[in-house]
């Protein structure tokens, strides 16, 4: 059975984005964007939030524009290869390929995607994940605990439910950062 897996770039007290909405302080560097190519490059299918989706959506073309670095370049590739399913109301369509909408989240449907799926499972965008998490889908959890606290905005984790983890990993990054690695226990 293949894993769910959710990743998400933090703030120190745990917000994806400031109560503006701004995520620029996220930004990783070319350590940790190498870290987190590696970390997706297994991943066959990804389902995202619609905002999670348009922010990533910029990927299709990342390598058609001048000066990107290697790694930003293989991350293109890991995005492009990847097959995307998007969760959303309002989305009309899509901007890029292997991508289709769905309209609702159905957790019995995700169920039988992990069941059948030969190789793991991404989840991006908080509220879809929190949807998953609260449904007792995610199965690990990759979060990049950024140096700053912004004191309020988008949660990268929902405050309702209570999930037992068990710490498989942690890295230290030149800059600060900090990954923690979690696996669900029953």
């Amino acid at each position: 059975m293949a894993k769910l897996i959710y990743a998400a770039i933090t703030s120190l007290d745990g917000y994806v984005a400031d109560e503006n909405g701004k995520f620029d302080w996220s930004m990783p560097d070319e350590e940790v964007h190498a870290f987190v190519n590696d970390l997706e490059r297994p991943i066959g299918t990804h389902l995202y939030g619609r905002r999670m989706y348009e922010v990533l959506a910029g990927w299709e073309t990342m390598h058609t524009l001048p000066g990107q670095s290697p790694i930003v370049l293989d991350y293109a590739a890991i995005w492009q290869s990847k097959d995307k399913i998007v969760y959303s109301t309002t989305l009309e369509t899509v901007s890029s390929a292997r991508t289709r909408i769905e309209r609702a989240f159905d957790a019995e449907a995700v169920r039988r995607m992990k069941a059948s799926a030969e190789r793991d499972l991404g989840i991006g965008g908080p509220c879809l994940a929190a949807e998953a998490i609260r449904a007792g889908l995610v199965d690990e959890f990759h979060l990049f605990l950024s140096p700053i606290v912004v004191g309020g905005g988008n949660p990268a984790l929902p405050g309702d439910v209570r999930v037992k983890l068990e710490l498989l990993d942690e890295h230290r990054f030149g800059n600060g950062v900090i990954h923690l690695h979690y696996r669900t226990r029953a």
